[in-house]
């Protein structure tokens, strides 16, 4: 645990005394010719709200998979609490899974469905009734424990699922795109009650998601997948600002990306010849970066500001004509086009109303931003 403003910071993966629960050492995965996971190396540590994040078929479910004990690895070992589980079965691992479905049973109310598993491991009835009662509270179902699934809403149903997964209080309980059928206003609702609940049960959860939104809200850390690998694993802050790879930059949130070739001004500092008789733009250098080779210059939208007149003390500006405008009631996206062909956004606020609007299609604007706005990337 670090300190920040007199306030405890959660980073055990900042300590190096700290042991992860999950260690993946080495793992592979093949069905037959195909390779799922490449040689996979990670660590997820005690507490984490962990998120695995990519497109389909980059193996994010099957490492989940494995951790659930349906799948076993080709090669490599994978931990929990510094034992290797590899031998031990699924209904013997302390490791619960929520499915996308919520498998829930039907025919069973909302208390016994999440008895269910309480009942099977012969816990007494007292104590199943005073744990049920006690995930029924803390997913707050107590008024609809005689309901059953089908009376019940989408978002409640998900509460179901989650309490019947915790009752046995695993050490790990692993989320398979637990919030795939809620409609968007009930998933961002449901966000923030799942992170509620993780923090009060101190359960180490991980979460397989394509949803890079999702991901950043919910986690901790979060690592990026692509064909088998983890391209990068960081806090979401981290990730959205300071991508390894334009692969990540790209697949998290909006960014413009404009080829070109680095010169390395010091340890800091990077500018990017991107066109004949254009200013280099300047940025953050990516440690990667050599001086000479070629690069890619990373910025996100809302940090490249607008203006009809150039900017007098702006370290990039650059002109170009509105191609379009998408109006998404809180902020507006600009896409301008620049002398060179390439297309660039930037994004406002809309902080007036619409009708007195600076700027409108084929208007000549400027786009600037600050020398530290943009990352400049090797890959």
């Amino acid at each position: 645990m670090g300190q920040s403003n007199g306030k405890q910071v959660f980073a055990p993966w900042e300590n190096p005394e700290e042991k992860p629960i999950i260690r993946f050492g080495g793992v592979t995965k093949r069905f037959g010719d195909f390779t799922a996971i490449d040689d996979l190396t990670l660590d997820i540590y005690a507490r984490e709200f962990f998120a695995l994040l990519g497109p389909s078929g980059c193996g994010k479910t099957t490492l989940m998979r494995m951790l659930a004990g349906f799948e076993s690895p080709s090669a490599g070992t994978i931990e929990l609490d510094g034992k290797d589980i590899a031998a031990v079965p699924p209904n013997k691992r302390a490791v619960n899974m929520m499915f996308q479905s919520y498998a829930l049973f039907p025919h069973l109310s909302v208390y016994e469905n999440i008895a269910f598993g309480l009942k099977r491991s012969s816990m007494p009835k007292a104590d199943v009734d005073g744990r049920v009662g006690e995930m029924l509270r803390l997913t707050r179902l107590e008024a609809f424990a005689r309901r059953k699934p089908h009376q019940i809403s989408g978002g409640q149903r998900q509460r179901v699922a989650l309490a019947r997964s915790l009752a046995k209080a695993p050490k790990l309980l692993l989320l398979d795109e637990p919030m795939g059928a809620l409609d968007k206003k009930l998933r961002q609702d449901t966000q923030f009650e799942l992170m509620d609940i993780q923090e009060k049960t101190g359960t180490t959860f991980v979460i397989v998601t394509h949803d890079q939104e999702e991901a950043m809200t919910v986690a901790s850390r979060v690592a990026v997948m692509d064909h088998g690998r983890i391209v990068q694993v960081a806090t979401p802050d981290r990730i959205y600002e300071m991508p390894n790879s334009v692969y990540v930059a790209d697949f998290i949130g909006d960014v413009n990306i404009i080829k070109g070739n680095a010169k390395r001004l010091d340890e800091a500092k990077t500018e990017v010849h991107w066109a004949e008789g254009q200013a280099p733009f300047l940025g953050t250098t990516n440690s990667e970066v050599q001086s000479g080779a070629a690069c890619f210059f990373a910025i996100r939208p809302e940090k490249v500001a607008i203006t009809m007149d150039r900017p007098k003390s702006a370290a990039n500006a650059v002109s170009g004509k509105v191609l379009d405008i998408a109006y998404l009631g809180n902020i507006s996206t600009y896409h301008v086009k620049l002398a060179t062909g390439e297309i660039f956004k930037a994004q406002m606020a809309n902080d007036r109303r619409i009708a007195r609007r600076s700027f409108t299609w084929d208007d000549k604007v400027w786009l600037s931003w600050t020398d530290t706005a943009g990352v400049i990337l090797a890959r």
